[in-house]
């Protein structure tokens, strides 16, 4: 009910905004249509292991049942896996097929281990500088994968994931995704704190690389340690490995129903209306000259509780079609809107 109310008053928002017209055509929903899942490790690679049981194969489960529900609820999404069997997927390949797919949502599936078996918790990662040790000891942990790659020092430029100067690049790393990222990356520590494992380490940003080249918002999910007595029976069985999956399923859900709200300007316009360029929206105001408008000078719709950030003001389409091919560049999915 809750959710219907808050449609319905976006919806009335919008109207007074934006023009009316009888062709159903001159509205349009952005929805969220398709998710990549990607379960880490595979074939050669098993990741973490304990005992006779590898990481490789929890994620899979994960991720399978996850797909599954979102299939179930939502046929018309489509879900897109990085593996589907036990085989080894390059670290790049896995942001390429999410690319490939112009997918909506990255979602990437691990399990943790250190050496010091006190260590325990759920904990989300989005793409970013890291700030603390115990977060690269992860990240190093995750990137080291590439070396079973061929010719991986030509493919990552020389990358050397045990190296901490290899890590500077990302300083220098303008993350366009990073607000939704972190939305959809506090809604999945959010349903994950109620188990099976209840310890929540919260949402942190780090240096993935199965990240760095992804084209839309997309997080890493770290389910728990195997080297932790405790998480470790709750990673190992099935009924568990369900949870998991059906955790970060409603966090999806979450993610979804805000995402589908997002109400796009009008596709067509009438003689009064003023032409923009819409190049990205938001669940938050972000500051003038945030690096996430890329230099840009954007300004806001604001419709329900969604920043809608615009660039230019055109008299005529074709006006504003000269500019877009320039957006474009910075924004890939930047379209042509109009208001009143």
């Amino acid at each position: 009910m809750y959710f219907l109310y808050r449609y319905l008053l976006i919806i009335s928002v919008a109207a007074l905004i934006f023009p009316t017209r009888s062709d159903a055509q001159t509205r349009q929903l952005v929805q969220l249509k398709t998710v990549v899942i990607d379960a880490g490790h595979g074939g050669k690679d098993p990741g973490t292991i304990k005992g006779n049981v590898q990481e490789k194969n929890i994620t899979l489960s994960v991720a399978k049942a996850l797909g599954n529900m979102i299939q179930d609820k939502y046929p018309d999404v489509k879900v897109v896996y990085t593996r589907s069997t036990d085989k080894f997927v390059p670290l790049d390949q896995r942001a390429a097929i999410a690319n490939k797919n112009k997918a909506d949502l990255f979602i990437s599936i691990h399990v943790n281990a250190t050496k010091a078996t006190s260590a325990r918790g759920t904990e989300t990662f989005v793409m970013g500088l890291d700030k603390s040790n115990s977060n690269m000891e992860v990240c190093q942990l995750e990137n080291s994968v590439l070396t079973l790659e061929e010719g991986y020092n030509s493919k990552y430029s020389g990358f050397d994931p045990k190296n901490p100067e290899s890590y500077i690049i990302f300083s220098l790393l303008q993350n366009s995704h990073l607000e939704q990222s972190l939305i959809i990356a506090e809604a999945v520590q959010n349903e994950l704190k109620n188990g099976p494992i209840t310890h929540n380490r919260g949402v942190k940003q780090a240096p993935f690389l199965v990240l760095w080249k992804c084209t839309m918002p997309s997080i890493l999910v770290e389910l728990g340690f195997l080297s932790n007595p405790t998480d470790y029976k709750a990673l190992t069985t099935k009924s568990s490995q369900v949870q998991f999956a059906t955790r970060i399923f409603k966090a999806f859900e979450a993610y979804k129903k805000q995402y589908d709200t997002q109400i796009e300007l009008p596709a067509q316009t009438d003689s009064e209306g003023i032409f923009r360029i819409q190049v990205m929206s938001s669940s938050r105001e972000l500051p003038k000259g945030s690096a996430e408008f890329k230099g840009l000078d954007c300004e806001y719709v604001k419709v329900g509780n969604v920043y809608k950030y615009t660039v230019g003001r055109f008299d005529s389409r074709e006006e504003a079609s000269k500019e877009l091919a320039k957006v474009k560049n910075l924004f890939p999915g930047a379209f042509i809107g109009t208001f009143k």
